[in-house]
């Protein structure tokens, strides 16, 4: 049975939902899984920019890290082997984002930037705001250098999101988005973080540092079916 992880924070208001390896991240094998054509399922061409994708008319792919909309019936995801996928829906503008961010999505403040972009464009509130954010690598793995904990520090405020053991640091990319989305209003009970580390659980999820190199892809989808 192809499992899909659904973060309850939404209730029924919205169809959101991350994966893993079954049934990853194609648009075939999600809209198999939830009952949708894959022509209506959008995955933008995520290069680890801070660039926002605000879907209207257009179904055209082009390259973000954060998709936002407002249309009903399209299925808007993000993929990632590590990177974090995020979920967004502000509650009272009726207003859906995904968001990649990897260290450098982070560091150029992705998530605080589509959370911002919502608020701004639809007149949205960021206490309305209620964030998931998915399965990804945790600072039990994820070990990195002094630049890129000063990076994410920069974009996001010091925090426990990072650790030095001996000469390693450890950066814990979900907490770091957490506390963006924090800085922005977004209440400590409307944020959902999951548990599972991609790196801990090869069985389940892909990860890119696991297989040290290419990986298959996961993803987080979110829509207002």
């Amino acid at each position: 049975m192809k499992r899909l992880i659904i973060p309850g924070i939404f209730g029924s208001r919205v169809t959101a939902f991350f994966t893993g390896k079954d049934p990853g991240s194609g648009r075939d094998g999600i809209g198999k899984v939830i009952g949708i054509l894959p022509e209506k399922i959008y995955l933008p061409i995520q290069k680890h920019t801070d660039k926002i994708i605000f879907l209207e008319s257009s179904r055209e792919p082009v390259i973000g890290d954060g998709v936002i909309t407002k249309e009903k019936g399209v299925l808007i995801g993000v993929q990632a082997a590590d990177c974090v996928p995020v979920l967004i829906y502000e509650t009272n503008k009726r207003v859906v984002g995904a968001v990649h961010a990897g260290w450098r999505g982070t560091a150029a403040g992705i998530l605080k930037k589509t959370i911002g972009a919502i608020v701004d464009r639809y007149s949205g509130d960021g206490r309305n705001v209620v964030v998931a954010i998915g399965p990804s690598i945790k600072g039990c793995c994820y070990a990195v250098d002094h630049e890129v904990v000063n990076a994410v520090v920069k974009a996001t405020g010091e925090g426990r999101y990072y650790s030095k053991k001996g000469e390693k640091y450890y950066l814990d990319l979900p907490s770091a988005n957490r506390e963006q989305a924090l800085s922005l209003g977004v209440p400590e009970d409307n944020i959902w973080v999951s548990a599972d580390c991609t790196f801990c659980n090869p069985d389940r999820f892909y990860s890119y540092r696991y297989l040290k190199g290419s990986a298959g892809r996961q993803g987080g989808f979110i829509g207002l079916l």
